[in-house]
């Protein structure tokens, strides 16, 4: 019995929080396109930059933040299933799914510069100032080089010692990586340097403020304005887009 009881303690020391200690408060809500199958985000000069997934349906959007709005867009090949997204100086850097080939576009005006391959899967981007970070889906995040997008070390997540699976949406806030758990409310608070979780973000409540109910509607979409402190959260078919003002 007591084996038993130390075997089920230590499952839910592993399992991830019914709750999460990072408060937050959310500040406004913006329309956001509910077909957009959202897979990346980015804040940027005042507008959010996002990809979407789908055979036949994936793009890479300028949106408008009041309003929702597509200003610019990019319509990929219908074989790819587009995935995350991130900035570099001048460029965008984007992923596909299944193909192991991302592509870079001018941040400007979405035209192609390049492309590059990849070995696995590509989920999520984000970017530190010095590396370009990317999900695979898995319980690693890869360092890429920001020039040749190769390869350069990786990180395995983990929350009390055990592997976080699923890493999906990524972004850089004050000095961590945030990761959607791909079916899960919960954002990832990690340490770069040893792949800890510090801490969950719990946005239950927003995707039940979006009103959605498909199974395919999940947390997906997290953007960060520096300069402001301000947190952009949505996700997949969600009708809306919420900022929030998250604890430190």
């Amino acid at each position: 019995m007591k084996r038993l009881l130390l075997t089920l303690l230590g499952a839910l020391a592993f399992a991830t929080p019914a709750f999460a200690d990072t408060p937050w408060t959310l500040l406004k809500t913006y329309p956001h396109d509910p077909a957009a199958f959202t897979e990346g985000l980015f804040f940027h000069d005042g507008a959010l930059y996002e990809s979407t997934g789908l055979e036949g349906q994936s793009d890479i959007r300028k949106v408008r933040l009041k309003d929702g709005k597509v200003i610019q867009r990019r319509v990929l090949e219908p074989r790819y299933f587009g995935e995350g997204i991130v900035n570099w100086g001048d460029r965008l850097i984007s992923l596909t799914w299944r193909h192991g080939q991302g592509f870079v576009w001018k941040l400007a005006d979405f035209a192609p510069v390049g492309d590059f391959r990849y070995a696995g899967e590509g989920w999520g981007l984000t970017q530190d100032g010095r590396h370009i970070i990317q999900s695979d889906g898995s319980a690693q995040l890869r360092f890429l080089d920001p020039e040749s997008l190769a390869e350069q070390r990786r990180i395995t997540v983990t929350w009390n010692g055990r592997a976080v699976e699923r890493l999906n949406e990524l972004e850089w806030v004050r000095g961590e990586i945030w990761a959607n758990i791909w079916y899960e409310t919960k954002i990832a608070r990690i340490d770069p340097a040893t792949g800890a979780v510090i801490d969950w973000i719990d946005v239950a409540r927003l995707m039940k403020a979006a009103g959605v109910r498909d199974s395919e509607a999940v947390a997906n979409g997290i953007a960060y304005d520096a300069a402001k402190d301000r947190v952009f959260i949505t996700g997949k078919y969600w009708p809306k887009l919420f900022e929030i003002r998250v604890g430190k």
